[in-house]
């Protein structure tokens, strides 16, 4: 069931003077893990403060599973888990026993509960269980505090940079959590990160921010086709190149833009032969080269270049 649970329309949040979100329109569909990229300080966290009521847009609509006010988004947000920044923790207690004051707090009677969300994220062994939180690596921490955003079951799962100071144990056992949880439980999620390498591994769907300000949401195949490799050919006869490509080279995968450039994914260390080709059909080439970005490159292409670096 593919239906949108989360959705905002023109949302706007100002500190003072200072614009943090700017009209922001966005959907989020069941099912789907989704990317939110951007640098350090262009507004993710803005954004998932307003989604779980840390704080309040200044203008614009945000609508959960279909709901919105105040009232209403109160209540749907039960149904979301999240790990903002740093997650709460009570240092001299227990992974079972914060899951416990937890537990209470929220009002789930099941006790069971405990076990099998410690066992989820993978602290269930007997050793962890005995040791104080302040013993944990930070990796540790990361799944407590991502146990206690499962712990009453959400539909949508919001994590807030999960990854930062992990090493890459850390990292890689966090991307098998978060797949386990979409493909084996259905959870929706959001995943704010400036970590393009590390998303790219785990997500379907990318939203690019930036100052601000949505730029682009694209899933993972559209990103994949924007940074393929390709020869970019320009010609002043396109069908008759295209003829005579695939008749003597045998090029078959290539894609002709709105403005005629063709974008060859054949023969891609091979252009002296296909200008030998072209000349010999007497089609005039104007412009060729290699093209296509690496997945950094795109995304800082995308927010405006080298000044605003995301993380390799």
């Amino acid at each position: 069931m593919n239906d949108t649970i989360l959705m905002t329309k023109n949302l706007t949040k100002k500190y003072n003077h200072v614009l943090a979100l700017d009209n922001i329109n966005l959907s989020i569909e069941r099912g789907k893990i989704y990317g939110f990229m951007g640098q350090n300080g262009a507004g993710k966290t803005t954004l998932i403060r307003l989604i779980v009521g840390l704080s309040f847009p200044t203008s614009g609509e945000l609508y959960l599973f279909g709901k919105t006010g105040k009232q209403a988004l109160q209540e749907q947000r039960k149904r979301i888990g999240c790990m903002v920044e740093t997650p709460a923790l009570y240092p001299n207690m227990t992974a079972v026993q914060n899951l416990e004051v937890q537990r209470i707090q929220r009002g789930i009677p099941d006790k069971q509960v405990i076990k099998e969300t410690l066992e989820l994220v993978g602290l269930n062994d007997s050793s962890i269980g005995r040791k104080a939180v302040r013993n944990f690596s930070l990796g540790m921490r990361q799944r407590l505090g991502i146990a206690i955003a499962l712990l009453h079951d959400p539909e949508l799962l919001i994590l807030d940079e999960p990854i930062n100071g992990l090493d890459p144990m850390g990292i890689a056992e966090m991307r098998i959590l978060l797949k386990r949880l979409n493909e084996e439980r259905g959870t929706t999620i959001l995943i704010s990160s400036h970590i393009l390498n590390e998303l790219y591994q785990t997500v379907s769907q990318y939203i690019l921010i930036n100052r601000g300000t949505l730029i682009e949401e694209l899933t993972q195949n559209q990103l994949n086709e924007k940074c393929k490799r390709h020869i970019a050919l320009q010609t002043n006869k396109v069908e008759n190149a295209l003829l005579a490509l695939e008749s003597q080279l045998g090029i078959k995968e290539y894609q002709v833009m709105p403005d005629g450039t063709i974008k060859l994914y054949d023969h891609l260390d091979d252009m002296e032969a296909i200008s030998a080709v072209l000349m010999k059909e007497g089609v005039l080439i104007t412009g060729m080269a290699l093209a296509g970005d690496t997945l950094e490159s795109y995304f800082l292409h995308r927010i405006g270049g080298e000044n605003n670096v995301l993380s390799h």
